[in-house]
């Protein structure tokens, strides 16, 4: 077999698992589509929502964001789908036939593979963030309240040795209530300040304004106390270093995240362990489209009683346990001990295992 013959067939075959694996997301997504509106359309209705956003805002941006999120599926069902009928066809007989090695045959749809983890990490990492804002505000405003409109017992550390206590933070006019602020040389306490209330001024970058407020500084055995009514100060934080939205790491690029869980950490802020997991998630779920493209080559190479209705079945029930395990296990990462970049890789780990397993069972 000359060098020619193996590069048309490499560029045959990763034209069939790219062009099967867009058309799985294309009808997949349609239908998707079709029974979330579906199921929505009564508020959208009732909240007035206009087609322009329903069109642009949500759909425009839910359609990638469900396509990146069930990739693994479509990765299983394009590989399973076109290499099932290559079998049914004899085609991968006639390459063995040649001399080819399975080994030789996998690595066009490695190839494949790595072309969709990028763009999968691509999309996941950078694009679909930003148009995950609008989806969520849509959603916010005409579908589900998702933003957190107040908080309590907030606590952060906001510069070294530097602690804020809010008691509660109500966001509709961006007011916290019982509010102090500590700051410690050498583990020993040097000020501290206590107040009614402290407001964000949205016109500046962590610009607060205390009001009602006493400071003590303490200076060895000596002691002074300041009063006030109003006090304009910077302290680097801001509500939304407390004041969560629900799915707000979805809205967050890879890089803001790593930024955003490094500054809370610092602060002492411990619920971020779903930023953690999302953060690793994008780096696992991409590489998981070599796993499963390995898994299901190896399962539909061998030309079977059943054809490709047995493969697209057994593929399926292995897709969709991955992303069942892959959810399970960053439930454990939020409810237990277990740390999120463990908890995302676990599925990867074990279903490499079965890739490897199944390769070796594979026909040579």
């Amino acid at each position: 077999m000359n060098n020619k013959f193996i590069k048309r067939l490499d560029w045959y075959i990763i034209k069939k698992f790219l062009g099967t694996y867009v058309f799985a997301i294309a009808l997949i997504i349609s239908i998707a589509v079709v029974f979330d509106f579906n199921e929505k359309m009564d508020k959208f209705m009732t909240n007035e929502a206009p087609w322009k956003a329903i069109i642009f805002d949500y759909y425009m941006n839910f359609i990638p964001y469900f396509a990146n999120l069930f990739s693994p599926l479509f990765v299983f069902i394009a590989v399973i789908f076109f290499t099932s009928k290559l079998a049914e066809n004899s085609e991968i007989i006639a390459m063995f036939s040649t001399g080819m090695s399975f080994k030789r045959l996998m690595r066009p749809y490695m190839i494949s593979a790595g072309i969709i983890a990028l763009v999968t990490f691509g999309l996941g990492s950078y694009v679909i963030p930003k148009g995950s804002v609008k989806r969520l505000n849509f959603e916010d405003r005409y579908y589900k309240k998702r933003k957190a409109t107040s908080v309590r017992n907030v606590q952060l550390e906001v510069d070294s040795g530097v602690i804020a206590y809010i008691e509660r933070y109500e966001d509709y006019n961006k007011t916290g209530y019982r509010f102090s602020l500590d700051k410690f040389v050498d583990k020993k306490l040097v000020s501290h300040l206590t107040a009614r209330s402290i407001s964000y001024d949205t016109t500046a970058v962590n610009k607060w304004i205390i009001k009602d407020y006493m400071i003590r500084e303490l200076h060895g055995m000596k002691e002074k106390i300041t009063r006030g009514e109003t006090l304009d100060s910077t302290i680097v934080m801001q509500p939304t270093d407390f004041l969560i939205m629900k799915n707000q790491q979805e809205v967050l690029t890879s890089p803001q995240l790593g930024s955003y869980i490094d500054r809370q950490k610092q602060r002492g802020f411990a619920n971020i362990k779903e930023f953690e997991i999302e953060y690793h998630k994008r780096i696992a779920m991409s590489f998981a489209s070599f796993i499963l493209t390995a898994i299901g080559l190896s399962l539909s190479s061998k030309k079977v009683k059943g054809g490709m209705g047995l493969h697209l079945g057994i593929g399926l029930a292995l897709s969709f346990s991955y992303i069942l395990f892959q959810t399970i296990s960053s439930t454990f990462a939020i409810n237990g001990n277990v740390p999120p970049a463990l908890a995302v890789w676990i599925p990867n780990v074990l279903y490499a295992f079965i890739a490897v397993y199944l390769y070796m069972k594979a026909p040579k």
